[in-house]
């Protein structure tokens, strides 16, 4: 009996779409589950080098929560190619001003860091407030 590997032609057309409300939910706790949804891992029919994943659409990414200190503590680093030009910003600093990096990371984090892996990353969707325009793609609510 050979073994069946899933080909690429049977995802692209066939994907799912997966609506998460992140209020109040933890930052790493969400991040792990969309990573989980985005490689297709909960699938019967997952392969490593196929991306057999899903789309996800978050709502609400700016409602986020972190435990502990983490909104001072956790840091976020950023540079140009020129010595001394490290800048370093704080979560709570981002979220006011970029709402959807802190979770964008997070998710990117548990990805693959491969081509594969950007492909998997351009298939989350995220969104400041409840509006969202996916609708016509009926997505479900991710548990």
């Amino acid at each position: 009996m050979k073994t069946w590997n899933a080909k690429k032609e049977d995802y692209v057309d066939n994907r799912e779409w997966f609506l998460v409300d992140a209020e109040g939910q933890s930052v790493g706790r969400l991040a792990s589950k969309i990573a989980k949804v985005l490689t297709g891992k909960a699938k019967p029919t997952y392969t490593p080098h196929v991306d057999t994943g899903d789309m996800v659409v978050v709502i609400n990414a700016d409602k986020i929560t972190m435990t502990g200190n983490k909104w001072t503590d956790k840091k976020y680093f950023r540079r140009s190619r020129f010595f001394g030009s490290l800048k370093e910003t704080t979560a709570k600093e981002m979220l006011e001003k970029n709402p959807t990096f802190i979770l964008k990371d997070a998710v990117q984090g548990m990805l693959p860091k491969t081509k594969l892996g950007r492909k998997m990353a351009s298939k989350l969707k995220l969104y400041v407030g409840s509006e969202h325009p996916h609708q016509s793609q009926n997505p479900q609510i991710l548990q």
